[in-house]
């Protein structure tokens, strides 16, 4: 297998499964263990692997946080567009994600508190006082219903009533 094949297919594992083992991998893509190791080694050293995470069920979870999609209008700079506005707002701890997306706005960001007005206070006070920062707007995250191409809540099977004429 042709080096660059085997990352995309090692990673396409690891996507679906960060702790599967490294045995596993390489009994189903016929490699060893130690092509396996390798190669995984090589891209957390070309930091095309940046961590694993756990996929968590909030709602199980003891430790409740409130969730918030954050879409930023942002000024662009004549030097770094958006980059340094969107570098600043990474730097939050609230910060968990930020994207450069199309549409009305132009960053979206994830962000987490510990309750509503943890979030608002966040928005008001830090958030919408940075340099570059036209407008926000402010969606809360009600309940998750998949993330990473995982689902939350099992569909029930319902049995279809009988139609008698």
């Amino acid at each position: 297998m042709e080096n660059a094949e085997q990352r995309k297919a090692i990673l396409r594992l690891l996507r679906k499964n960060a702790r599967i083992p490294v045995a596993e991998i390489a009994a189903r893509l016929e490699l060893t263990p130690e092509e396996v190791e390798q190669t995984i080694a090589g891209m957390e050293r070309d930091r095309l692997i940046l961590g694993y995470l756990a996929i968590v069920n909030e709602d199980a979870a003891d430790d409740r946080e409130v969730r918030a999609i954050i879409e930023v209008e942002v000024q662009p700079r004549r030097e770094s567009g958006f980059d340094d506005t969107a570098a600043a707002l990474s730097r939050f701890p609230e910060v968990r994600s930020v994207y450069l997306v199309s549409g009305r706005y132009d960053l979206r960001l994830e962000v987490v508190g510990t309750s509503l007005q943890d979030v608002a206070h966040f928005v008001a006070s830090r958030l919408a006082s940075q340099e570059g920062v036209k407008a926000t707007a402010t969606h809360f995250l009600l309940k998750k219903y998949k993330e990473a191409g995982v689902l939350f809540h099992e569909e029930e099977e319902h049995e279809r009533l009988k139609v008698v004429p």
